[in-house]
């Protein structure tokens, strides 16, 4: 059995989520840092202090998520903390009304149903944890609060597919919160900001100026809340003072 804390962060290998793993294994934890592609995924890990250890997940196969489970088991034998930081968005560039079935399936099958699949395979290893936590990356966006501001700043960003995927992924984050309070797990999302990262590249508008260690700070308290710490909340982005809008 592992003697330190055990995480586990999809789509490590860059941006917000290296950042994750980087700050928990500064923490002393092992972290698996879970990336599609292996190459990338072991470079990424070698380039960090602490036990970094590489994992392939693709968060869309589920053979490859069960592969993933196994290994940590294997490894540490259980599992304290998911942090489900791997998303993508599908649409830029593309006016709302032109926006397809097939790229919003293809926003879901990453951003929501790929939390399910690592949630599912990953929960009997979090029931092993003494305090056990799942961490869902959610963004501003996909808070209907403020998408029902519908001349705001968010609804007019027209991300049709990744807007309701989000929303759909704060959904998830409730009523997985309410289903594992009894094994002891808690569920929550965070919000990171506007960081400028490979994941909105391709905007048309200010991608903001926050570092990825900003970025990193509310989904990494997050992970490391104690036992008695909240279940069922969506904080940040700046630090866990901040309740963001569902």
């Amino acid at each position: 059995m592992n003697q330190n804390e055990v995480a586990l962060v999809t789509g490590g290998n860059k941006g917000i989520g290296h950042e994750i793993v980087r700050q928990l294994a500064s923490r002393g934890f092992t972290v698996y840092l879970g990336a599609r592609d292996t190459s990338r995924g072991t470079a990424a890990a070698a380039e960090l202090d602490g036990d970094v250890r590489f994992v392939q997940l693709d968060v869309t196969d589920v053979d490859s998520v069960a592969a993933a489970a196994k290994q940590v088991e294997a490894d540490s034998g259980r599992l304290d903390v998911l942090v489900n930081n791997a998303g993508i968005v599908a649409e830029w560039g593309t006016a709302v009304a032109d926006i397809t079935a097939e790229q919003v399936r293809t926003a879901y099958d990453v951003n929501v149903f790929g939390v399910v699949s690592a949630i599912n395979a990953f929960v009997p290893l979090l029931r092993r944890s003494p305090n056990a936590r799942i961490v869902n990356m959610s963004s501003g966006l996909g808070s209907v609060n403020l998408l029902s501001e519908l001349d705001g700043h968010l609804a007019t960003q027209g991300l049709l597919a990744y807007s309701s995927s989000k929303a759909a992924l704060n959904a998830l984050t409730l009523v997985y919160a309410s289903a594992l309070r009894a094994d002891g797990i808690k569920v929550n999302a965070a919000t990171p900001g506007l960081v400028p990262t490979d994941l909105n590249t391709q905007a048309a508008v200010p991608r903001g100026t926050r570092t990825v260690a900003d970025g990193a700070a509310v989904p990494v308290a997050l992970a490391t809340l104690p036992a008695d710490g909240p279940t069922g909340v969506f904080r940040g982005p700046g630090s866990l003072d901040d309740v963001a809008p569902w």
